[in-house]
């Protein structure tokens, strides 16, 4: 496989990060998790604008039917950035599940919205929580009866949930009227849960890459004993050890985003193995991610824990998102049973 981005992928990345940098993201992070969510409304406007929301979006639906890599490209720069609000939802998990529905109900209405920018949130029961319900203008919940059919909902925001990240803003959905239910939603809520660990995979790469260059900028910048401490072997090696799990973890990625790709888009077969890949892709990036947040810390001393630095908003979101869209142990469930079946077909 080809994990080379094209040049007009590499443009739209350098765009965006130019956007995001003029954002000034620290501060409209601390804004967003102290309740001022004006800046963070505006960023929202200015990605919509760029097509972030319709990037994986049909063009009957007003959006502009990219790829799948293309969403990880833009994930990846919204982690750099550590952008907040609900992203994910919004742009990756709600397009993919609306688009995978076996027919044109009055679900698909909302496609036009999403792809436009209009703020929307998903929870999958209590697999992942729904961010920023009490701001979306689209609350969509997936819950499942007792014989296991599931049944796709809109909803309107419960109780706020506690979270060790204060820029999620998580709430409990309580369904309102339901859009979709039958056979055919399970596979559209599969595609849809799938492509929201894709892009929190390409999330967690973005910020551990954030994290592995704040580090090496101030290692080059302390002095202990007369010496910057970046030239002590123990601190190269930790830098070197985050650098090789953040470029192990981008083919992983790619690879997943490209499996993403078929003849019928975001909702493969049963026999694909988008699952396993997504699975495989997020358990990389979140320990790579973990890793660059533990090395940024120790790099920094007392200082990387306090809440007052910089490093806060990126070290929050990697020990809040790295659990959301899956465990650990629930990525290596889904890729040990893929393996078994493989395996068994073989």
């Amino acid at each position: 496989m080809h994990f080379t981005l094209t040049s007009e992928q590499n443009d739209f990345a350098d765009s965006l990060r130019a956007l995001l940098t003029a954002a000034n993201p620290t501060e409209l992070t601390r804004d967003w998790r102290s309740g001022r969510t004006d800046s963070g409304s505006a960023l929202w406007q200015q990605l919509a604008e760029t097509g972030v929301f319709g990037l994986t979006v049909d063009a009957e639906f007003d959006g502009l039917g990219a790829t799948p890599v293309d969403l990880v490209v833009a994930f990846t720069e919204l982690g750099r950035a550590a952008a907040p609000g609900p992203l994910i939802a919004s742009a990756a998990a709600i397009p993919a599940l609306l688009q995978a529905l076996p027919d044109s109900g009055p679900a698909k209405e909302l496609l036009s919205q999403t792809a436009e920018g209009t703020v929307a949130t998903v929870s999958f029961d209590a697999t992942t929580p729904a961010m920023d319900a009490d701001l979306a203008e689209i609350r969509l919940l997936v819950t499942t009866d007792e014989s296991g059919v599931p049944t796709l909902s809109t909803a309107t925001a419960g109780e706020r949930a506690h979270s060790i990240d204060p820029g999620r803003r998580i709430f409990a959905l309580v369904p309102d009227r339901v859009l979709a239910q039958g056979d055919g939603v399970a596979e559209a809520v599969a595609a849809g849960f799938d492509a929201g660990v894709l892009a929190a995979a390409a999330y967690l790469l973005g910020a551990g890459r954030a994290l592995l260059e704040t580090s090496v900028t101030y290692a080059q910048q302390r002095s202990q004993y007369g010496d910057p401490i970046g030239r002590y072997q123990a601190v190269q090696h930790q830098l070197a050890d985050v650098r090789i799990a953040l470029d192990m973890a981008e083919p992983l990625l790619l690879r997943a985003a490209l499996t993403q790709t078929g003849p019928e888009g975001w909702a493969e077969s049963a026999e694909s193995t988008r699952s396993r890949d997504v699975s495989a892709a997020h358990l990389a990036c979140a320990a790579a991610a973990y890793r660059a947040a533990r090395t940024a810390v120790q790099i920094h001393g007392a200082l990387g824990y306090t809440a007052e630095f910089n490093l806060a908003p990126w070290l929050t979101t990697i020990f809040g998102l790295r659990q959301v869209w899956g465990t650990e142990l629930e990525h290596r469930t889904r890729i040990a049973a893929a393996l078994r079946t493989e395996g068994a077909t073989a």
